[in-house]
């Protein structure tokens, strides 16, 4: 999608960091596609949403953006902020464990650390609900669901480096799913669903 009319050129370091998110290769589990960013959070903007499919069952999915104001935002402690949000069903057993949320927690900062991406001021919720259904819904299975919503600034040089925050936020969804990490030596593949054309906006 085109900038509006309106809108101020995207600087040079946004545009290096929407070429690492164009160009980003992918675990094959993710179809990753290019979805309308918000455009009054910051300056510049590009969104991703991504299912993690394994045969032919939905088991996630998730979101991610990417903002970056060039002035510099107090809050973030730096100009890019990567926001996101990751679901899965689970085993309605896992809802009653109290540590939950900590590990919940623990997979993001596991999967930046994992793939060295420099980060700062991460933060975010867990939230796991369990369902169960009665009446003339009786019949339904149990549900369960974890969510986490998380966002952290990515400490890019000069706007390259997003590389590595990708490939957490792809270990994010698929960890949240119950998917292990990828053996070392296996490489990721393209998307499934071609490469998605990026969008910038200005307020």
């Amino acid at each position: 999608m085109a900038a509006r009319t309106d809108a101020v050129p995207a600087p040079a370091e946004f545009r290096r960091a929407l070429d690492a998110l164009a160009t980003a290769t992918w675990r094959p589990e993710l179809a990753v596609e290019d979805i309308p960013a918000p455009q009054r959070i910051a300056p510049f903007s590009a969104a991703v949403t991504a299912d993690v499919v394994v045969g032919d069952d939905e088991v996630g999915n998730g979101r991610l953006v990417l903002l970056h104001d060039p002035a510099g935002n107090d809050a973030w402690q730096g100009t890019f902020r990567c926001v996101t949000f990751a679901r899965a069903d689970v085993d309605p057993e896992m809802v009653t464990d109290p540590l939950l949320a900590r590990v919940g927690w623990s997979w993001l900062l596991d999967a930046l650390e994992a793939h060295g991406a420099a980060y700062t001021a991460p933060s975010g919720t867990v939230t796991s609900v369990a369902s169960e259904s009665f009446g003339g819904m009786a019949e339904n299975e149990p549900r369960a669901e974890v969510e986490v919503r998380a966002s952290w600034t990515a400490v890019l040089d000069d706007g390259l480096g997003l590389d590595a925050h990708l490939a957490a936020w792809a270990e994010l969804l698929c960890t949240t799913a119950g998917l292990p990490p990828l053996p070392a030596g296996v490489v990721a593949m393209p998307p499934r669903r071609g490469t998605p054309s990026r969008s910038t906006r200005r307020r």
